[in-house]
């Protein structure tokens, strides 16, 4: 019999440091545009953490679908994709393959299509496992929209932050006048709002607040 986690008795449990206590995990959920990636760098620096982004690996699976030339709703194939995606992170430098692609992942098309390839069950679970890997001691805080209740269901601090529609596609559009990227507010306003309902509604993973998260609005 496997012990929990699934480690066989001769194995270690990734789920716990080597002296066997598990390795605290900081779920930080919500919705698009709510500060959860801000909050959660934050939180790594100051708990001394690693640091997991969740929507890079979405962006970067969308990313890559894209350049492939692979249909966003074509679930098999983007699956395929994501089983076998040469990403990377250095610090706060994201890498596909061999080539820089942080300031490229924040832009409307990729999270844009971050979002239609996180609908699907098969992309998912191609990416849940390594989600996990980022687990290691001394601690994680993970950012994204399913960490307390899929990801890492055990983790024994969750947060879910939200926020208005108009407040965050305020904060959205600052954020992409500052990277010096064009935007217009109404045009984020219709995104995040489609974004919601996207990730409300899919069948893999909804959007849902974790019975024991602390909400932040």
């Amino acid at each position: 019999m496997s012990p929990p986690g699934g480690a066989t008795a001769s194995e270690p449990d990734p789920a716990r440091g080597p002296l066997g206590a598990a390795i605290p995990v900081l779920a930080i959920d919500g919705t698009s545009a709510s500060g959860k990636g801000t909050i959660a760098a934050r939180a790594a620096t100051a708990l001394g953490f690693h640091l997991l982004d969740s929507g890079a690996l979405y962006r970067l699976v969308g990313l890559s679908a894209l350049r492939a030339g692979v249909a966003l709703e074509d679930e098999t194939a983007v699956a395929a994709l994501a089983r076998e995606l040469p990403a990377r992170f250095e610090g706060e430098a994201i890498f596909l393959g061999d080539t820089e692609v942080g300031v490229t992942l924040r832009g409307d098309l990729c999270s844009d299509a971050a979002s239609r390839v996180a609908v699907h069950p098969a992309v998912r679970a191609a990416l849940l496992q390594r989600q996990r890997d980022f687990r290691e001691t001394p601690g994680l805080v993970a950012d994204g929209r399913d960490m307390g209740t899929v990801v890492f269901p055990d983790a024994p601090a969750k947060v879910f932050l939200t926020a208005s529609l108009q407040e965050r596609a305020e904060r959205r559009y600052k954020q992409l006048i500052a990277k010096g990227i064009a935007a217009n507010i109404g045009d984020l306003l219709r995104e995040i709002e489609s974004r919601d309902r996207r990730d409300r509604e899919r069948a893999a993973a909804p959007l849902t607040v974790a019975p024991d998260a602390l909400v932040i609005d």
